[in-house]
């Protein structure tokens, strides 16, 4: 008995696919139309790559008559994506008249854990008996792994110590040592570990590239003893993280009969937002497109323009624009223009800035070529409004307000006062539109949130970190829980006093310092000079915390310590629902030890749902609702009001920054030096014949790298930032702000950002007046 969806149709399939491929536009047309073989396609913002994606998918499967047993492979960047792209591809099917089948959509890691956990053998991971490691777990186990390689390496040790000058001061030794354990050591194995696991080279391989190179710290050989010493680590506790994911899959796919039956089951894999894959994640999903005659069945989606996360995470633009290139010599690449998102007028600002911040770069960096320069921060694509014809509804929508408003106050006050003014304004008029700010950093937009809900209470206001810093709160309590228990351990001291910092208690400073003698910061004697005013801050809040040890039953100290840190009332509620879920697992008879235990699980193994207020499916997007966020996790959403403040050079593009307690190692950082000498190795080994070989020598070389990679990624960002605005694109430079918005009463004189210089220049007319001009 055949289902209803298998039954033949009365109606013309081959026209209902022809009209589904006429609904696309150029570039996506060139996705609808593809048969086999490798295609490149380059996609402005707005321009519905997604949308596109799910179409040209719901074609390939009708065409090529898929099924569960020879499917296609969609992947993409998050679970998020993986859902919503894979609703439009069932409602494509349905307009067609055909099963729901033929297809499979899923996040690159998990379509690689699909991959090994069908083949335990040969993928080595045991996913019953092993754990996917968490960020809070990870961090502590590269702590430990750092601790163990002091005690084996004192050789390598001590020359960090020394740095590039040292008097064998006692205090300055132990400072020194504080730094290398807590901050220095620990970022430079994160860094190595990331890079070099997500492109499959191994720590012997690792500490082979450190031979190569004159080296005076060591870096990568200690990076590479760090990396094996973390492995061992991961194996000893059944531990795995997503890169071993990647190459268990791999270690499955050596295998020629399993790798072929996946071949056989794969027609062809597309990926979406391809400018974030890694080298792995690349050779996985290249692997399962092969075809018999040795062509994969390739489509790679993305924008290099809007490849925001190369400096922190491994992704790195310059795989995805290589394989356009590539693709652009066979000809098959193509580049979605057409964006129906925002207003004309805002698509040219954003064609401008990109235009203009390439030219200043050329000028910068590549006249003469410095060493190891970076290449330009955009690619040569501009935005295009669609057509009249375009299926979108309210395509390029007209400006509100002018469309584009450029803003001067004369200090951050003044910022929010305006912002609020308009924002007032425009959902006076527009009472359905959706509106957000988007700041660079966090602090920025706690600054912002609490200027509108003490000046502005009629607007309705959401802050997506004050929301999200509620599933920090276990972290943050285990933190001061172990300062109380071990107040003497310098690790412990300066764990409670960054929770401090973040929540803008104290004022930032070196922490290190204070961490390096515990007992001359908390019990200062009078042979002792006077502490600042921000170190006696520091100290009367620890002094209260040890204070309530002895005092309070501990089943009350979670209670006191959030009332310290001056939680929020949503705040206070999860952590009493956290004291709740840790007496249900405890007793007043257990000590403290036992109790920082069963915490310590908690935060390392176990989901922690934070207590949440009216969230919801569009809770970034809900209309008549202001949105505070940071540019990064803007990325993929839009709103009819985009509003960027504190648009200053220390900001965008700023500039990589070595902290003053880590200068005695040189004007550099050691994980940046270690990225840019892994980077640099692989750029070179995988180089395509037009491209220049990378050449840097010194740590100065790699700084000045990793310092103009920071830049146009930054660059990148604005631009990311400016093309999530529909109708209004607002943009502002106080004269006078904070160097370091962790003293936001401290204002200075800073210049405008460039490119917000360079649209003053381009667009006079949208500049709006101080109150006195």
């Amino acid at each position: 008995m055949t289902s209803p969806e298998s039954k033949p149709s009365l109606v013309d399939r081959p026209q209902l696919i022809q009209d589904l491929r006429n609904s696309l536009r150029p570039g996506q047309q060139e996705m609808g139309d593809w048969q086999n073989g490798p295609l490149a396609v380059s996609a402005v913002p707005g321009s519905g790559k997604s949308t596109g994606m799910a179409i040209a998918a719901a074609l390939t499967i009708a065409r090529q008559r898929l099924h569960p047993r020879h499917q296609l492979l969609i992947v993409t960047f998050t679970r998020s994506a993986a859902a919503n792209i894979k609703a439009k591809i069932r409602q494509n099917l349905e307009l067609l008249k055909l099963p729901k089948w033929g297809f499979s959509v899923s996040t690159i890691h998990g379509l690689a854990f699909k991959i090994a956990g069908r083949h335990p053998e040969q993928s080595g991971l045991d996913l019953n008996q092993q754990t996917l490691i968490e960020d809070n777990h990870n961090q502590r186990l590269i702590r430990s792994c750092v601790e163990q390689w002091i005690n084996e390496h004192p050789h390598l040790y001590q020359p960090l110590i020394t740095g590039i000058e040292f008097d064998g001061e006692e205090a300055e030794q132990l400072r020194r040592q504080s730094v290398l354990r807590t901050d220095v050591l620990p970022n430079l194995a994160q860094t190595v570990i990331q890079e070099a696991k997500s492109s499959g080279l191994s720590p012997d391989q690792v500490a082979a590239l450190g031979q190569l190179q004159a080296d005076p710290y060591s870096i990568l050989e200690i990076g590479a003893h760090l990396y094996d010493l973390y492995q061992q680590r991961l194996r000893s506790q059944q531990l795995i993280d997503y890169n071993d994911a990647i190459l268990a899959a791999l270690n499955v796919l050596d295998d020629p009969n399993i790798r072929e039956h996946w071949q056989q089951e794969t027609f062809a894999v597309f990926e979406d937002e391809a400018q974030d894959s890694s080298p792995l994640q690349q050779q996985l999903l290249d692997i399962l497109a092969q075809t018999p005659d040795g062509t994969p069945n390739l489509i790679r989606v993305g924008d290099p323009n809007q490849a925001i996360n190369s400096t922190f995470t491994p992704a790195d633009p310059i795989y995805f624009r290589r394989f356009c290139h590539q693709c652009h010599q066979q000809q098959r690449q193509t580049t979605i223009q057409r964006a129906g998102r925002s207003s004309p007028i805002l698509i040219e600002a954003a064609n401008f800035t990109l235009t203009w911040i390439n030219q200043q770069w050329r000028q910068q960096f590549q006249t003469p070529p410095h060493p190891g320069h970076a290449s330009l921060p955009f690619e040569v694509q501009f935005i295009e409004a669609v057509t009249a014809d375009d299926p979108q509804p309210n395509a390029n929508p007209a400006p509100i307000a002018g469309g584009l408003q450029l803003h001067r106050p004369f200090d951050i006050s003044e910022t929010v006062d305006r912002l609020a003014q308009t924002l007032t304004d425009l959902f006076a008029q527009h009472p359905q539109a959706t509106a957000a700010v988007l700041v660079r950093q966090k602090n920025q937009g706690q600054f912002i949130a609490s200027e509108l809900s003490q000046h502005h209470h009629h607007l309705n206001i959401y802050h997506v970190e004050a929301e999200q810093r509620l599933s920090g709160i276990p972290l943050e309590m285990l933190n001061l829980l172990q300062f109380v228990h071990r107040p003497h351990s310098g690790e412990a001291l300066k764990g409670a006093l960054e929770v401090f910092v973040g929540r803008q208690l104290i004022p930032r400073q070196d922490l290190d310092r204070l961490a390096s003698l515990p007992e001359r910061f908390l019990y200062p004697t009078i042979l002792e000079p006077p502490q600042p005013p921000e170190v006696k801050a520091a100290r009367r809040l620890c002094c209260a915390l040890l204070q309530a040890r002895l005092e309070l039953p501990q089943t009350h100290l979670i209670g006191f310590f959030a009332l310290t840190l001056d939680y929020s009332a949503s705040e206070l509620a999860t952590a009493d629902k956290l004291n709740e879920r840790l007496l249900q697992q405890t007793s007043d008879r257990l000590s403290l030890g036992e109790f920082l235990d069963n915490l310590f699980n908690l935060v390392t193994s176990q989901p922690f749902d934070r207590v949440d207020t009216d969230l919801s499916d569009s809770q970034y997007t809900q209309p008549g609702r202001l949105t505070i966020l940071t540019m990064h996790k803007a990325k993929g959403l839009d709103w009819d009001f985009v509003f960027l403040p504190f648009l200053h050079e220390n900001m965008i593009p700023g500039e990589l920054y070595v902290k003053p307690q880590i200068q005695f190692l040189g004007n550099f950082t050691l994980e940046e030096v270690a990225r840019g000498q892994l980077r640099q190795h692989l750029w070179n080994r995988d180089a395509l014949d037009h491209e220049p070989s990378q050449d840097c020598q010194s740590y100065d070389d790699y700084w000045q790298l990793a310092a103009q990679l920071k830049q146009a990624e930054e660059y990148r960002l604005f631009y990311v930032a400016m093309t999530r605005a529909k109708r209004l694109l607002w943009l502002s430079a106080a004269k006078d702000a904070p160097f370091t918005w962790n003293k936001t009463e401290n204002l200075q004189a800073i210049p405008a950002s460039p490119p917000f210089n360079a649209l003053c220049n381009k667009y006079p007319d949208a500049i709006h007046p101080t109150k006195t001009e």
